[in-house]
């Protein structure tokens, strides 16, 4: 998957979460307001999810940070935020 950062969207996060965190396709969805845990999805999912993003996208990941507490459209955000800075360094 070969996808810029600030262009990444709600579509590339689900790819990335078939392919990398095992979101079977039928799950998919293009609501961003959707919590990362609605998809059936565990922390464990999420800090696959959160290693992928470092690894692939450079998103620094948030020891803190709890599955239940991202929305879909929060972590496109995020990637496209650490995308506008990367561009500015």
């Amino acid at each position: 998957m070969t996808v810029q950062n600030s262009t990444f969207t709600l579509e590339d996060l689900m790819d990335l979460l078939v392919a990398k965190v095992g979101l079977p396709a039928s799950a998919r969805t293009d609501d961003p307001d959707a919590m990362f845990t609605d998809l059936g999805l565990d922390s464990l999912a999420f800090l696959q999810l959160q290693t992928e993003l470092q690894q692939t996208y450079g998103v620094p990941v948030d020891e803190n940070a709890h599955a239940e507490d991202h929305s879909l459209g929060a972590i496109v955000h995020s990637v496209r935020h650490y995308a506008t800075i990367g561009a500015q360094a």
